[in-house]
C-alpha cells in the first residue's frame, strides 16, 4: 500500500517551470530515496508534496486524502513530518524549548523517548540551538519532527555539513525510523549512503525523473551514479 502518490507534477517558481512531471510514490514501512545534483529539483519536490510550493498541475495523495490545493499545516496534521534543508531550528530557543513547538499528535514519540534516542540532546537541553553542532542541530530538527508522531518524514539533505562518524549516526537513526512503521522520503546529496538504506531510488535531472528503480541496483551502477548524481566513488561503510 503506497502512503504517498505523486502524479505527474508541474512547479513553476514564478515564470520558472521547475518540475517536469514528476510521478513517485512512497509505500508503507519503506524508504525511498531522491537523488541528483544540485538545483535538480529535489528540494521544490519535497516542497511541493508538503504544500510549501503548491503544484500548478498534477495530484499529490497522502494516506489516501487527496492534498494537493491543501495548506502545509493541513498535510502535517494527517501525520507528515518534514525536516527541510538547513535544520530551520530556532537558535534563540533552548533544545527544550524547540522540541515543545510542534503539536503533539498521540502516538509512542514524547519529549522524553527523543531524548532517549539523542542522548546528546538530554545532555544539552539547556542550550539555545545556536549553540549546538551541527550534527546536534540534525538530531534537534529530527526529534522535533518525531513528536507529531508522523507515519511519513520527508528529511531534505540531513547529512549537509555533518561529520562522517555523525553522518552514519544520522542513518542509523532513519534506518530504525522504518521498524518504528515510519516510511521515510529522503532527499540526500550522499548518493553511497542514500542507496545503502533506502529500497528504492528515484533520481532527477532538471526536474524530470530519469531513473526509477531498487536503490542497491542504481548503486552498483558506478557510471549512472557519476553522471546522473554528481556522486564521488568513496566508499561507504554500511550502516
Amino acid at each position: 500500500m503506497n502512503v504517498l502518490e505523486a502524479a505527474k507534477l508541474q512547479t513553476y517558481y514564478g515564470k520558472s517551470h521547475i518540475l517536469h512531471d514528476i510521478s513517485l510514490t512512497v509505500g508503507e514501512g519503506e524508504i525511498v530515496t531522491l537523488l541528483g545534483r544540485n538545483g535538480a529539483g529535489k528540494t521544490t519536490t519535497l516542497r511541493t508534496l508538503v504544500g510549501l510550493t503548491p503544484a500548478r498541475q498534477g495530484s499529490v495523495t497522502i494516506f489516501g486524502n487527496k492534498v494537493t490545493a491543501w495548506p502545509p499545516f493541513r498535510i502535517a496534521a494527517l501525520g507528515v513530518g518534514y525536516v527541510p534543508e538547513g535544520r530551520r531550528i530556532f537558535a534563540n530557543l533552548t533544545v527544550d524549548e524547540n522540541l515543545r513547538v510542534p503539536l503533539e499528535r498521540p502516538g509512542p514519540w514524547t519529549i522524553p523517548r527523543v531524548y532517549e534516542l539523542f542522548p546528546r540532546l538530554a545532555q544539552r537541553k539547556a542550550n539555545k540551538g545556536r549553540q549546538l553542532s551541527g550534527g546536534e542541530q540534525e538530531m534537534l530538527a529530527i526529534g522535533r519532527a518525531l513528536l507529531i508522531n508522523p507515519k511519513l518524514l520527508l528529511l531534505d539533505e540531513p547529512s549537509q555539513g555533518l561529520a562522517p562518524l555523525i553522518v552514519q549516526e544520522v542513518f542509523r537513526i532513519i534506518v530504525s525510523m522504518r521498524s518504528e512503521g515510519i516510511s521515510v522520503l529522503l532527499v540526500e546529496q550522499n548518493v553511497r549512503a542514500a542507496v545503502e538504506i533506502a529500497d528504492r531510488a528515484y533520481v532527477l535531472d532538471d526536474g524530470r525523473v530519469v531513473y526509477e528503480g531498487p536503490a542497491a541496483e542504481f548503486g552498483r551502477d558506478e557510471e549512472r551514479v557519476r553522471a546522473l548524481a554528481g556522486a564521488s566513488a568513496e566508499s561507504w561503510e554500511k550502516v
